[in-house]
């Protein structure tokens, strides 16, 4: 069998040219405590027809997106992506690349890299962006980090409109590194409390818009707050999709810029692989993490490209390196290129509004249910709604009439008290029977 290539003479070679008896001899330091006599309840091996046959049937246990009406946000966005992405990426040059080490050999990858970094930084509004992240979560934890250095304080105050998901990552991440986090406790607006946190010791403040309850600010009244305390002002972005329609973080004042990329030229996936948008002030970048890709001409006055920057652990001494994150996602960063690439200015401007339309018809559907309260005052393609019954239940029972009704806040909460909150998003692959289908099964449930 070709997976497991070791027969037992090829093992009783191995085990007597290493002078042990046994197996078991190799997990002598193991206390017998730690050990299990038996197997594992897990099944056997299996030939590749069985194998496939069982994943098949685990797979048919998801729900698709696209197998109704779906109003999920909170992060992860369902959009259509174009096949002439999917097309592009899979052409063997795309899809085999690792990382431009040999930059002479990797003149495409490095171009990619160079125009998705142009892109980044216009949507962003600033001048510098590096060559992707992880995702949007582990962006923001980079980020505080990166203030860190550019400050030289400790502390970070964390929005309550930020998303519990990059509140948790960057703490995790801060933590290592000794940094004090303040996150402030969930709220649909946060502006006043984050600046009347802001003090002397502030390395840095946090705040996302569209925030996790879908709601739009204009963040320049933090921005001056934060800067007239020494401070840099981080906003993060969940949908990039907004950068079309709304005021850029540089518009509004931010030192640094993190966005999920996702919910352009990449899928909903089940959860991933994402990618992590970050852009900066030039006059920061040599704090910057990843690294950023250059244009230069080579010693024929050929136009070519080079890694600038190069700041993760495995370019440069471990103890210099600003990150150690060890990949840029430079598939997802391609498929996000490409399909701003087709859509250019205008195009992202119109899907943009169309996404705004859309939530707007779902808005007015769903404020007309008897018992419904809409709670996003301002918002891109997302709010946030109370029920009269929890948000958590409602979810299963519209589930069980074929309706992915949304998010429940306490499912990325559960402490913060708001048990009746949904967070729904609609967008272009939204339709308005989608949203007749979902107010009408949501009254129906209400009053039962």
């Amino acid at each position: 069998m070709r997976y497991l290539p070791l027969t037992p003479d090829d093992r009783a070679a191995m085990l007597g040219a290493i002078g042990a008896a046994s197996v078991d001899e190799l997990f002598a330091d193991v206390p017998p405590a730690a050990r299990r006599a038996e197997l594992f309840d897990l099944p056997l091996h299996a030939g590749e027809l069985e194998v496939e046959r069982e994943l098949a049937a685990l797979a048919a246990m998801n729900r698709t997106a696209g197998a109704g009406p779906f109003f999920c946000g909170a992060g992860a966005y369902r959009h259509h992506v174009p096949a002439t992405v999917d097309h592009i990426i899979q052409r063997s040059e795309f899809l085999t690349s690792y990382t431009p080490y040999q930059p002479e050999i990797a003149q495409g990858t490095l171009q990619v890299l160079f125009e998705f970094q142009t892109q980044v930084a216009a949507l962003t509004g600033l001048e510098v962006a590096n060559a992707s992240m992880y995702d949007g979560s582990t962006a923001c934890a980079e980020a505080v980090m990166m203030a860190q250095r550019v400050t030289r304080r400790e502390k970070a105050i964390l929005c309550g409109g930020l998303h519990p998901h990059y509140a948790a990552t960057t703490q995790t991440i801060a933590h290592a590194e000794g940094m004090e986090i303040v996150r402030q406790p969930a709220a649909i607006n946060p502006e006043d409390a984050v600046i009347a946190a802001i003090d002397g010791e502030t390395a840095c403040v946090v705040v996302q818009t569209p925030n996790v309850f879908g709601v739009a600010t204009d963040v320049s009244k933090i921005a001056e707050a934060a800067h007239a305390a020494g401070a840099l002002l981080i906003v993060v972005t969940t949908e990039a999709l907004s950068y079309g329609l709304l005021k850029s973080p540089g518009e509004m004042g931010a030192d640094i810029a993190v966005a999920e990329g996702q919910s352009i030229g990449n899928g909903l996936n089940f959860g991933g692989p994402y990618v992590g948008l970050f852009a900066c002030r030039e006059k920061f970048v040599r704090m910057m993490p990843g690294r950023l890709a250059g244009e230069t001409v080579d010693a024929e006055g050929r136009r070519g490209f080079v890694l600038t920057l190069s700041t993760r652990e495995q370019h440069i001494r471990r103890e210099k390196a600003t990150s150690n994150i060890c990949t840029n996602s430079g598939l997802c960063a391609l498929a996000f290129s490409i399909h701003l690439t087709l859509l250019g200015e205008k195009g992202l401007r119109q899907l943009a509004a169309v996404n705004h339309a859309r939530a707007r018809e779902l808005k007015e559907a769903l404020a007309a249910v008897p018992g419904v309260e809409i709670l996003t005052p301002r918002f891109f393609n997302e709010f946030a709604v109370r029920l009269p019954k929890p948000a958590a239940q409602m979810v299963d029972a519209l589930l069980a009439d074929g309706i992915v009704a949304g998010v429940p806040f306490s499912r990325l909460d559960p402490g913060a008290g708001m048990d009746d909150v949904l967070l729904v998003a609609a967008t272009e692959t939204t339709t308005p029977e989608d949203i007749a289908a979902f107010a009408a099964a949501l009254q129906r449930r209400i009053a039962q």
